[in-house]
């Protein structure tokens, strides 16, 4: 299974149609959104390509393929142009895997938390969870993907507005039998960065 992890649209069309036809996302089987899918909100510039009702459109075409949670831009209006909710503040995928003496004595992903970012701490988030979980979030714009504690935290950064050198950017997960893949990737298909962590 193949997942594809984007946050932080804002509107924008362009951004979003370009990412739509990476091979990464043409041959994801679910599409994690992290919140702020149309509203480009008051603390940032206007994107370029900036189409809300566009975007709805596309995500929309999507919709049987989205796990999706609230961003701090997201509203109820917002939920009027989107057929898969996008109010919930958080969502859980559990991952499965056969107990070992191998797996056992090893770190395992048990479960991924998907959340916007703005309203958990990542100090809460390892005290509410138990090691091997996977954190996934937006907001901050800026891609993360780092293993601390046995928990793994993964921002994909944003799509249309980046705050960092890195441009735009998004995220996938490889589920193989083993291991989960992690990567980091420009919307030039570029790796900027990839993690495994054992399943």
């Amino acid at each position: 299974m193949k997942f594809l992890v984007l946050s932080d649209i804002h509107g924008s069309f362009l951004d979003l149609e370009r990412t739509l036809k990476t091979p990464e996302s043409i041959s994801c089987d679910r599409l994690i959104i992290c919140g702020d899918y149309l509203n480009h909100g008051p603390r940032n510039s206007i994107p370029e390509g900036y189409d809300p009702k566009a975007c709805a459109g596309i995500l929309n075409s999507f919709k049987e393929k989205i796990i999706s949670v609230r961003g701090n831009c997201d509203s109820e209006v917002d939920q009027m142009l989107l057929d898969f909710p996008v109010l919930e503040s958080s969502a859980r995928i559990f991952i499965p895997h056969e107990k070992t003496s191998e797996t056992e004595s090893r770190s395992c992903v048990t479960g991924i938390f998907i959340h916007h970012g703005h309203l958990f701490s990542k100090e809460e988030l390892i005290k509410g969870n138990t090691p091997g979980t996977v954190f996934i979030q937006g907001h901050t714009h800026i891609p993360v993907l780092e293993k601390e504690k046995g928990f793994l935290f993964f921002n994909p950064g944003s799509i249309s507005i980046p705050k960092t050198t890195a441009g735009k950017t998004f995220g996938t997960i490889d589920v193989k039998k083993d291991n989960l893949v992690f990567r980091l990737k420009n919307l030039d298909g570029r790796i900027l960065e990839e993690l495994e962590f054992a399943r």
